[in-house]
């Protein structure tokens, strides 16, 4: 029983014949493969190693866990009868074998071929993947006791921080990966399914009413989407502090086009098939649609760059008038770009949420404005054009809207 289970869900996950998995391996082949015939070289801390493969995979781990689609899939397998302790690990190993072979295969490509390892470095950050696998599922499976879970991992973040050099690290990430066993050996597979709310039924109800207030809501169904959004807004406090050793204001506009690297709220019709059905289907609704999205990706953005444009201010100084219309016109530039990916190449074709997060397509845009942030960092001339080109740009965006 535990084997077919693990088959169902694998079959879903890495396609009915695993297509996908030669597919993975061989992208990480080919990254590693080009990294390291490039013969560049970065040195990376042992604890950096650790800390940044064990929040990857448990961050990547944890998307699939929450996946709605996947909790559809769940809930169907759940009807079925199943042993409740084959049935948890079978399903937490396909998807940990997911979020390592699949995700953390292509960090562990860069690191591998841009840093030189040992031997038993590379046996303790195996050990790490397991590790985070298993200790994101026994942490998802204790959301009821939620303290208990924040404090589980704030302990053992603080852990690899100050210890994550160490030999012996590996030997209690191990430790620790068998005590994560144990919660998992008591859990069953109701433990991993998303109950559904009345609160988010009756914010599915009313969603028709306006898409604005849709929108908010649905970031309140979605609280990992709320989260990430708050990690930009950390990343946007402390960003001024590391930007301002290399070359003062002129990388200001670059701060800006990271900040537009903001995923969830950029997939809102590849993860929601049936909003896009309804948007596509009814009459007039390019435009009752896509305006206020672009509205709504544009205040999210303009929250994180005014954030940042504070916190540099104020570590730094020096902020122009130039500098807060390029956030406006950086800010409303990307939600241009965003909804107009989501309107005519929107993702299809995935598994679940996770894939959605991590698609190639999400660093197009950031890519464009880092093009445009170089530009200006070069020419800080072209600062004082931005308002004329944040015109014409809002221009032809409502002419393609309104056609």
């Amino acid at each position: 029983m535990m084997k077919m289970t693990g088959k169902a869900f694998a079959k879903k996950l890495f396609g009915t014949k695993y297509e996908r998995l030669p597919r993975a391996i061989l992208i990480c082949i080919i990254v590693f493969w080009g990294l390291y015939i490039a013969d560049f070289q970065v040195q990376v801390a042992p604890f950096v190693r650790i800390l940044m493969v064990s929040a990857f995979t448990a961050g990547v781990m944890w998307q699939a866990l929450s996946s709605k689609d996947n909790a559809d899939e769940l809930k169907a397998m759940l009807m079925l009868p199943h042993h409740s302790r084959g049935f948890v690990f079978s399903y937490v190993a396909v998807l940990g074998a997911y979020a390592v072979l699949t995700k953390t295969g292509l960090l562990l490509a860069v690191l591998l071929a841009v840093s030189v390892w040992k031997t038993i470095e590379i046996i303790g950050i195996v050990i790490c993947m397991i590790h985070a696998v298993l200790m994101a599922a026994a942490v998802y499976s204790l959301r009821k006791y939620w303290y208990a879970g924040v404090l589980w991992t704030a302990v053992m973040s603080t852990v690899i921080l100050l210890f994550g050099g160490r030999p012996w690290i590996s030997l209690l990430l191990l430790a620790n990966g068998m005590f994560a066993v144990l919660f998992l050996w008591r859990a069953d597979g109701y433990a991993f399914y998303q109950w559904e709310s009345k609160r988010s039924y009756a914010i599915r109800q009313k969603k028709r009413a306006s898409m604005r207030r849709y929108f908010f809501r649905y970031l309140a169904c979605h609280r990992n989407y709320l989260f990430n959004t708050a990690v930009m807004w950390c990343v946007a406090l402390v960003m001024p502090y590391f930007l301002k050793e290399i070359a003062g204001l002129s990388v200001v506009p670059i701060g800006f086009a990271v900040l537009s690297l903001n995923t969830p709220i950029c997939i809102l019709l590849s993860c929601d098939r049936d909003l896009e059905q309804a948007v596509r289907f009814l009459p007039g609704q390019k435009r009752h649609f896509c305006i206020p999205y672009c509205l709504f990706i544009f205040l999210c953005n303009m929250v994180a760059d005014v954030i940042f444009l504070i916190s540099w201010q104020v570590q730094n100084g020096g902020i122009t008038v130039p500098l807060a219309f390029g956030a406006v016109f950086f800010a409303l530039q990307s939600a241009e770009l965003s909804v107009m990916l989501e309107w005519f190449y929107p993702i299809r074709n995935w598994k679940i949420e996770s894939d959605l997060w991590h698609h190639p397509r999400k660093y197009v845009v950031p890519a464009v404005m880092l093009l445009l942030a170089g530009a200006a960092s070069a020419w800080p001339l072209l600062l004082y054009a931005l308002p004329v080109l944040l015109a014409v740009e809002t221009v032809v965006a409502l002419g393609i809207c309104w056609r």
